[in-house]
């Protein structure tokens, strides 16, 4: 069956599923508003029926009208290049004047001592966290806003709920304003996602059907293989709740493309939103001659997470340096072209719900990584050794079983080998679509965008509200992608090893982290401290974090093999302004704060990833936490701010006076080179003035 017949098959399964159940049973074991669900779903299923009139039959049609779906005629061909596109080039042109302006306020400066090329690239990143990470962030940016901070921003990146942060932030329905988000999620994040009559009330009901099902429709109807799972229900329900305005009536159709954000940036009026996800390479062992613990070895090696990056301009992968436009994800490629329909036309951009899905799905996650978040919660049970042995022997086998299949969007570099690097694996030569989920997997932190050639971003300013974001040390895990991509100025050593860590110790965390796994760093991290402790009698205990850490990276070029020194907290503003400065990173964990003491990321239950309902006044609760925790160290990030453009200064103004000592010395060469073969004299007599005394 196709896509489109199988979720019609479904459909009716549940609704006779729940059109059988005895009243008296269902009074029993069940809510009351079971009742009125198959009445919800019989409506669903008529308006997805294609009938003449129905819901799907209007969308499908729409679909084909380039001036609804101009996208739907444009030619898309991959682009293969470690370069950013030709529209974040003419963005970051665009941004550098209202950056310029806005450090000159943020800073208190006349923006003509401000030169352009002084102005720091400085780009805000969130973390992942749900709800927590949607409110909380919400907060964050909030309070950099009034400082003026948000305005200096040339990037945010964000994962998962942050994701959704950034989503909601570029759409109509907040109009760019930090505190319209937060009251907007005040108003609508008091039910869950997942309760029904709420759910279906928008699905079933115009104009929010049409709005929250478009997507799922053209999806299923234009790719009739395409799978249909989880994370396409999730996103709905995501959309259904936090995707629609108080009222359920001011919805528009322009929110729902990722591509459509451009017009909130085309002027550079905005910083330019980064949204991750990552696919998780498995490859398929196959017995060979050299025996089954070799293939073992090989396949642990070649299992990593690839990250995908999506703006309002492209969808792009540094793994396959290469990329498409925004407004064609979702569309089939071959050999780098767009394959047309027969109609000749192709499919509208996918819709913002479904990528909503694929950005927070954290639930993706591999039996590993379930494993990690329990443990915890078991290991006083009877029996844990026995069993935690087990699972930690396992653990390789254990971070390739996925529970919940990922969603998937269409392969664009199928059948482009030989035109990408040969690092690429051949899976993605030959599989037609790409698995995709919460980039949490790999590092709840989207530092590596940020990191790409070409965005040249000096500070990078992170709000931290992962669950573990004490243990987990996600900061550390970007030092061995750093090392790996020959990335100059990442300061090795943020995120707060042990005190009595030993640089053995450092390294062995720096290799473990090349692997990109939260459970793979911190076995290898255990490890380490073991051996570590076997060798010093008093081991000291770990440092803690504050509110705001700020490390300063080295450009400084090292013998071959040399390491560099780890980096140290800023604690004097002249460590930024050093020549070989390197990137400047400002860390802030939402921590617990005595000035709102109802709000405890660690002990409260509402903070937790997996709730997915908030009162106003928890919202309040976690604005007031996240907005706080910023209040602590807001001095601290501008002094940061303005080292590092007195350093871009200094520098800009001595390499200023070299090039023109250096042109003087030119110039006298030159001059004493005419001198030399006479040609800087003055005329001779022959020279056309005919020797007469007006000359």
């Amino acid at each position: 069956k196709n896509a489109y017949a199988t979720v019609s098959t479904r459909l009716c399964s549940i609704r006779d599923g729940l059109a059988s159940l005895p009243d008296k049973l269902a009074g029993l074991i069940t809510p009351d508003w079971v009742k009125v669900l198959p009445g919800f779903v019989t409506k669903l299923q008529n308006e997805l029926s294609m009938a003449p009139g129905s819901l799907a039959e209007e969308v499908w049609q729409e679909a084909h009208d380039p001036e609804i779906n101009p996208e739907i005629v444009w030619e898309a061909t991959v682009r293969v290049s470690n370069d950013l596109c030709d529209d974040e080039h003419l963005f970051l042109k665009r941004r550098k004047e209202h950056t310029r302006a806005a450090l000159a306020k943020y800073l208190q400066i006349p923006i003509s001592e401000i030169h352009p090329d002084d102005v720091p690239v400085i780009a805000m990143c969130g973390s992942g966290g749900g709800l927590r990470a949607l409110v909380a962030g919400s907060s964050s940016s909030l309070a950099a806003k009034e400082s003026g901070l948000f305005d200096c921003l040339t990037y945010t990146a964000g994962v998962s709920g942050t994701c959704w942060l950034q989503a909601l932030f570029y759409s109509s329905i907040t109009n760019q304003n930090h505190g319209a988000l937060i009251q907007h999620l005040k108003n609508r994040l008091g039910v869950h996602i997942a309760y029904p009559p709420a759910a279906f009330s928008l699905i079933n009901s115009a104009p929010t059907n049409k709005y929250l099902l478009s997507g799922l429709i053209e999806k299923l109807k234009g790719v009739p293989e395409a799978d249909f799972g989880i994370v396409d229900i999730y996103g709905l329900l995501l959309a259904a709740r936090i995707f629609v305005p108080k009222g359920e009536l001011n919805v528009t159709d322009y929110d729902l493309k990722l591509s459509n954000q451009r017009r909130f940036i085309a002027q550079g009026e905005h910083p330019l939103p980064i949204y991750t996800a990552v696919r998780h390479e498995i490859p398929k062992t196959e017995k060979s001659a050299t025996g089954a613990e070799a293939d073992k070895r090989k396949a642990q090696k070649e299992d990593w997470f690839q990250w995908f990056e999506f703006t309002p301009y492209e969808f792009w992968c540094e793994e396959l340096t290469a990329g498409i436009p925004t407004w064609a994800v979702g569309r089939p490629f071959a050999a780098g072209r767009t394959v047309w329909r027969n109609n000749n036309l192709s499919l509208p951009e996918i819709r913002i719900p479904l990528l909503l899905g694929i950005w927070g799905s954290a639930f993706c996650a591999t039996l590993s990584h379930y494993y990690a978040e329990v443990r915890p919660i078991v290991k006083n049970l009877a029996g844990f050794n026995g069993i935690d042995h087990m699972m930690m022997e396992r653990d390789e086998d254990l971070l390739k079983v996925h529970m919940i299949d990922p969603a998937t969007i269409p392969n664009f570099v199928m059948g482009m080998r030989g035109s990408l690097p040969e690092t690429v694996p051949e899976s993605l030569f030959k599989e037609e679509r790409l698995k995709l989920m919460d980039a949490g997997m790999s590092n709840n932190l989207p530092i590596y965008p940020l990191l790409r050639p070409g965005r040249d971003v000096d500070i990078i300013i992170s709000f931290d509200v992962s669950a573990d974001a004490k243990e987990a040390n996600w900061l550390r895990v970007v030092e061995g992608y750093a090392r790996q991509r020959g990335i100059k100025g990442w300061p090795v050593g943020a995120g707060w090893p042990p005190e009595n860590a030993s640089k053995e110790q450092i390294q062995t965390e720096l290799d473990a982290a090349q692997k990109g796994t939260k459970t793979e760093a911190s076995e290898e991290a255990t490890k380490s401290q073991t051996k570590s402790g076997e060798r010093q009698a008093k081991p000291q205990p770990p440092l803690d974090l504050s509110y705001c850490n700020i490390w300063i990276g080295s450009t400084t070029e090292r013998s071959t093999g040399e390491e560099p020194p780890p980096s140290k907290l800023v604690e004097d503003d002249m460590q930024l302004m050093t020549p070989d400065a390197g990137i400047c990173v400002i860390y802030y964990p939402l921590l617990p704060n005595a000035k709102v003491p109802d709000a405890d990321p660690h002990t409260s239950a509402f903070m937790s990833t997996w709730n997915f309902i908030y009162t106003p006044e928890q919202v309040d609760k976690v604005v007031d936490l996240a907005r706080a925790n910023f209040e602590e160290g807001s001095e601290q990030t501008k002094r940061a701010v303005r080292a590092v453009w007195e350093r871009k200064k200094r520098l800009r103004v001595e390499q200023e006076k070299e090039e023109r000592e250096l042109r003087k010395v030119i110039k006298a060469e030159r001059r004493r080179e005419e001198l030399r073969s006479g040609r800087g004299v003055g005329k001779s007599i022959t020279d056309g003035d005919h020797g007469d005394h007006f000359s």
